[in-house]
């Protein structure tokens, strides 16, 4: 399967992850899916791929913000 299908169904699947494990797994995903479609873009410049990756980043940056928590505040 190629990296823009992967990335296209891990959009459409449910992003609700249920404990650390599973948004650590998905984060690195998304990375290893963002850095695929890249050295695909960089052939070829389709602006789908660049919408493609910028969609997949959005979710990367929920689930690692989610994964750091909120600061501790006194």
């Amino acid at each position: 399967m190629s990296a823009v299908k992967k990335g296209q169904d891990f959009l459409e699947k449910s992003l609700k992850f249920k404990n650390t494990s599973e948004r650590i797994e998905a984060s690195r995903e998304v990375k290893s899916l963002i850095l695929d479609i890249n050295e695909i873009y960089k052939s070829n410049k389709d602006q789908k791929l660049m919408d493609l990756m910028k969609e997949l980043t959005v979710v990367k940056q929920k689930i690692e913000k989610r994964l750091k928590g909120r600061p501790l505040t006194s």
